[in-house]
């Protein structure tokens, strides 16, 4: 067990020293998307939802989400995020379109932020269901990655493609 760094010497989870590590600059950025028809996008892409501006509101919970990983994931050390942006990009399919969600984190300091970056990805997407499913509960969140991160000890990465 001594390749996963979450349990201790008895096989049971613990949470992780970082007490001897640098303080670095790092930065995390993850992927999801929502799959949707053709009435929801256009209903999002007018603002013509009740509930409010669809992606504004998803992207305020996608940050809410990137602050409170700590709270929601049990061995992540509450860290000091210095920042965080989120970004859509649509694409249009043959019979439906995906909203591909993209977010980025950075902080200063002795563990990274994937599983920050990855929270605001997965949030966001929840938020747009959740504003959305009164018109059509068939939508799909799909593939949920890191992207791409630098900086700490493990170094950097970059998904290919």
């Amino acid at each position: 067990m001594s390749e996963f760094t979450h349990f201790n010497g008895q096989g049971r989870a613990k949470m992780v020293d970082i007490t001897a590590k640098n303080e670095s600059s790092r930065y995390a950025k993850a992927r999801s998307s929502i799959t949707v028809t053709k009435e929801i996008y256009d209903k999002i892409v007018n603002d013509d939802f009740k509930k409010g501006d669809v992606l504004s509101v998803a992207q305020v919970a996608g940050i809410m989400g990137a602050k409170q990983t700590s709270s929601i994931i049990p061995m992540c050390h509450p860290i000091p995020i210095s920042g965080v942006d989120i970004s859509f990009d649509w694409k249009e399919k043959k019979t439906h379109y995906e909203l591909v969600i993209t977010t980025e984190v950075k902080t200063k300091g002795s563990t990274g932020v994937e599983m920050e970056a990855l929270t605001a990805a997965s949030v966001t997407a929840l938020t747009i269901y959740d504003m959305c499913k009164a018109v059509d509960k068939g939508m799909v969140i799909g593939e949920t990655y890191l992207h791409e991160k630098s900086g700490g000890k493990s170094g950097d990465f970059l998904r290919e493609s």
